[in-house]
């Protein structure tokens, strides 16, 4: 595992996108809500991911709400013809910023509207049908009316790709009889590894496996171990974290977000981290 190519890139529907691409969660206020504090430095962010090669961003229209997906446009709009936006659906907020389900085929119709709109996009690469069955981890719950919601839309040419988040494997088996999954996005970092035997398995089929919160989420991976390791790498422990992400399985897109540019200049340097397999045991006790 110690030497498995961990730059290079792979297939998220239609497109080959390099393996480490941009969240655009964290451009929005504390919370995931409201406005940042420095719009001008979050556009900033945005146009030197690209200009370093970024070519898959991953943002939602619930994010802010409408926060992020206008701060993409501004900064981005017209859009270079080799990036990928992926934007999630099945959620919304209430004005207190609780995450609510919208989860019934007219809201999903809706959602997605609102994500061509405040992107500016007439067809979105990507959609990813959130599941709300299961608040941690993810429980099994039907979601053909919503998939057959949005096959809808793919046949009308709105979206071109379907994907799937916080989903179990039988909810995967499922959809495909609906409609071909182009990605699956759940919660995945070295800490929390529920979903090792999903990655394999959709690794066998060609399918991307996109985690959130690859460094943890709001409360940063803490071990000293990762710290061990990235002091003898001379990178930092965040960097370890992705790195071995990236060397976990060739089917892993990351998409770790930042509102800062020394992050994002730290964050993409990560493909530049070769763990070796004494590192890789280690980090995995």
């Amino acid at each position: 595992m110690g030497s498995r190519n961990t730059s290079g890139s792979y297939q998220l529907g239609h497109r080959q996108v390099k393996r480490i691409g941009y969240g655009a969660m964290q451009l929005a206020g504390p919370g995931v809500f409201g406005p940042p504090k420095d719009p001008a430095m979050c556009l900033r962010v945005l146009q030197e991911a690209v200009a370093a090669g970024v070519d898959h961003i991953d943002t939602s229209d619930f994010y802010g709400p409408h926060i992020t997906n206008k701060l993409i446009k501004e900064a981005l709009h017209p859009y270079a013809d080799d990036l990928c936006i992926v934007t999630k659906v099945g959620a919304r907020r209430d004005e207190k910023g609780a995450w609510l389900p919208a989860f019934s085929p007219a809201e999903l119709i809706k959602a997605v509207e609102d994500n061509l709109r405040h992107l500016g996009l007439d067809v979105l690469d990507v959609v990813n049908l959130r599941s709300m069955y299961g608040e941690h981890h993810p429980e099994d719950g039907p979601l053909e009316a919503q998939l057959t919601a949005l096959a809808e839309l793919k046949a009308r040419g709105l979206i071109r790709h379907i994907g799937l988040s916080h989903v179990t494997s039988a909810q995967i088996a499922d959809a495909q009889k609906i409609t071909p999954i182009a990605c699956v996005q759940n919660l995945y970092n070295l800490a929390l590894r529920d979903d090792d035997s999903l990655i394999d398995e959709l690794a066998a089929q060609g399918i991307p496996f996109v985690p959130f919160f690859p460094l943890g989420g709001f409360s940063p991976l803490q071990s000293e171990v990762l710290n061990d390791v990235a002091r003898k790498l001379d990178a930092t422990p965040m960097q370890v974290a992705l790195a071995w992400l990236l060397q976990r399985s060739p089917n892993i897109l990351l998409i770790p977000g930042t509102s800062s540019l020394t992050h994002l200049r730290e964050n993409l340097a990560a493909a530049d981290v070769r763990l070796s397999p004494e590192d890789i045991s280690l980090l995995e006790q």
